[in-house]
């Protein structure tokens, strides 16, 4: 059963970001078909073609690899000055160049009798900004849509009063002798074990004493050395009491609001007090949340996001690290696709329940999360303004805009459309970095994934 629900959450995953991918695409597509731009090819994925098929002048299909999309429109590239556009030739000396012109015939060899005014390069500014744009603006639609309804109908975890019992020590032992002999045998029971207290209690009062935060329950056991205290805990739903009596221990010593007490030389201090021999943690819950929320929630998303996306050349030496030196992952470096499907899969297997929560609609939602947060990464991703990313293309055609409007504002000429084409070298060598950061997440993902503490 374990093994069936693994697969079906990576499968669910796998569904949402095809999905996601095809959508992109289709908002690239719509907006240049509307435009009379001629589409030749809409494919998901990359490498060979599974399956496609011709609807007018535009072949549909999906292909091998499932890591991305692209529609194909005529003439994404401009010919040279002054040079024929049905007779492009590669002639240039220089590599880059090259690279340029062979570009252009590509992007021009399949022009037919009657498209010469059919091709990308020649539309408004506006309209190539509007067709670029598109398929990042479908993201953030499709994540806007999805996070939209998790936070209105399902809600968003947030903090609740109260203290969840995170561990139960099983006996009282030094450290000495536990390092020694770890096992509990001739040790005495801890407090919390001879009372029942298990892993999961929420604990709502001690004493008598509402608890509202984690710190609260050191703060009141400690001065409790052998005296019988009654500890209200909510368990499968109903309230239990259960009698603790705490006893004397040498513990590290923490403030009312939990926080360590150094002493003068960094070191933490420690003090004899009450035990009872449990660790805790604040109790999360679902809120559901107004529509008015929504926005400032999307916001911090999108600022979460970027953020994530700028320290990510800082964040990949720890990943290099930790797929060749064996060191901890750490849990906000960034994954691949492997890496996430690995979470869908061990949410959807129980593996997360003390973070997602036990139920499947807990599990089937925060599977909406995920979807969310991947449309939301597309989305700030392709508005990167450099080629081969759809904010490279919203660059060119910003510039080509600006050239016109200040030649105009000159009464110069028109300077005509921007060259594009001549930013491939650094298209091709940002195509060959994602390709090798993704191969080292794939392959960090597989040899040392992000522990999520489940």
């Amino acid at each position: 059963m374990t093994v069936l629900a693994y697969i079906v959450g990576v499968l669910v995953l796998a569904v949402g970001v095809g999905a996601s991918i095809g959508l992109h695409e289709i908002g690239h597509l719509v907006p240049a078909k509307k435009f009379g731009v001629r589409v030749t090819q809409y494919m998901v994925g990359f490498g060979p073609t599974v399956w496609s098929r011709r609807r007018g002048e535009t072949e549909y299909g999906i292909k091998a690899i499932p890591l991305g999309g692209y529609i194909r429109m005529i003439g994404m590239f401009p010919p040279r000055p002054g040079e024929d556009p049905t007779k492009v030739r590669v002639s240039s000396t220089g590599r880059f160049s090259q690279l340029a012109d062979e570009a252009r015939k590509a992007s021009l060899e399949e022009l037919r009798p009657g498209d010469a005014d059919r091709v990308f390069y020649r539309l408004p500014v506006h309209r190539k900004i509007i067709i670029m744009l598109g398929g990042p603006f479908m993201n953030l639609v499709i994540g806007t849509v999805l996070l939209t309804t998790l936070v209105t109908a399902h809600g968003m975890l947030a903090v609740q009063d109260g203290a969840r019992v995170a561990a139960v020590a099983q006996c009282v032992k030094s450290a000495d002798a536990a390092q020694t002999d770890p096992s509990c045998a001739g040790a005495p029971d801890t407090p919390a074990n001879a009372a029942g207290i298990l892993p999961g209690d929420e604990i709502r009062t001690i004493n008598g004493v509402s608890v509202k935060t984690s710190a609260d329950v050191g703060r009141i056991v400690r001065p409790r050395v052998d005296q019988p205290t009654e500890v209200v805990v909510v368990r499968d739903g109903a309230e239990r009491t259960l009698s603790v009596t705490p006893i004397l221990n040498t513990l590290p010593a923490y403030d009312d609001q939990g926080q360590p007490i150094l002493g003068a030389d960094g070191k933490q201090k420690v003090i004899e007090t009450g035990y009872l021999g449990i660790s805790s943690s604040a109790v999360l819950d679902y809120e559901t949340q107004p529509v008015t929320a929504v926005p400032g929630i999307i916001g911090e998303n999108l600022w979460r996001t970027a953020s994530a996306i700028v320290r990510i050349p800082q964040k990949m030496v720890g990943v290099w690290n930790a797929a060749f030196s064996g060191k901890e992952r750490d849990v906000e470096s960034p994954i691949s696709v492997v890496g996430v499907g690995r979470v869908a899969g061990d949410v959807s297997a129980g593996k997360l329940d003390n973070i997602v929560g036990e139920s499947w609609g807990d599990k089937a939602w925060f599977l909406v999360m995920l979807i969310a947060s991947l449309n939301f990464m597309l989305f700030v991703f392709n508005l990167i303004p450099l080629l081969p990313l759809d904010g490279g293309h919203v660059a060119g055609a910003i510039w080509e805009g600006l050239k016109k409007g200040w030649a105009r504002m000159r009464g110069n000429p028109d300077p005509g459309h921007v060259d594009v084409a001549k930013a491939l070298p650094v298209a091709y060598a940002v195509s060959l970095g994602l390709l090798v950061m993704s191969a080292l997440l794939i392959y960090a993902d597989i040899v040392n994934p992000i522990d999520l503490g489940g």
